[in-house]
Formats: structure tokens, sequence, C-alpha cells
């Protein structure tokens, strides 16, 4: 298992590869994203259909905060009516 020092070294590779913020490493790391996998998702020339990497995190953050949030209200919906 790699140690702390190491992970950091990666993230900090990543973002500087993929050309990431602050917010979107957040967001890659809350969940649970490999910084190599990033590295990997860097579209080539070739593959102009690929969006870049800081706008597919944010994409996939955002859907899974929406499922979330239906998860919760149909949890809450569901205890209501009991």
């Amino acid at each position: 298992m790699a140690s702390n020092n190491q992970k950091d070294i990666e993230w900090a590779e990543a973002k500087k590869k993929c050309r990431l913020n602050e917010e979107t490493v957040k967001m890659a790391k809350e969940m649970g994203l490999n910084p190599r996998s990033l590295i990997k998702n860097i579209p080539n020339k070739s593959e102009q259909w690929k969006a870049p990497v800081s706008i597919w995190i944010q994409k996939m953050y955002q859907k899974r905060q929406e499922k979330a949030l239906k998860k919760k209200a149909r949890n809450e919906k569901s205890t209501e009516t009991c």
C-alpha cells in the first residue's frame, strides 16, 4: 500500500497533467477516484469525442449528487408513510 506521501505525489502529478484545480481534485477524492485513472482518461488528439478530465469529473460528481438526493427524498417519503 502506498504511503500518504506517495499518494500526494500521485495527486499532484494528476493535477498537473489533467489541468485540474483544487475543487476538482477534492471532488475526485470524495468519489474515491484513483489519480492514475484520471491520467489514463486524458483525451488523445484522435479522441475528440472525449471530454477533458475536469469536465468529466464535474459531470460525474453532479450525477452522483443528484442520485443521492433522490435516494434521500425517497427514503424520507417511505418513512413518512410508515
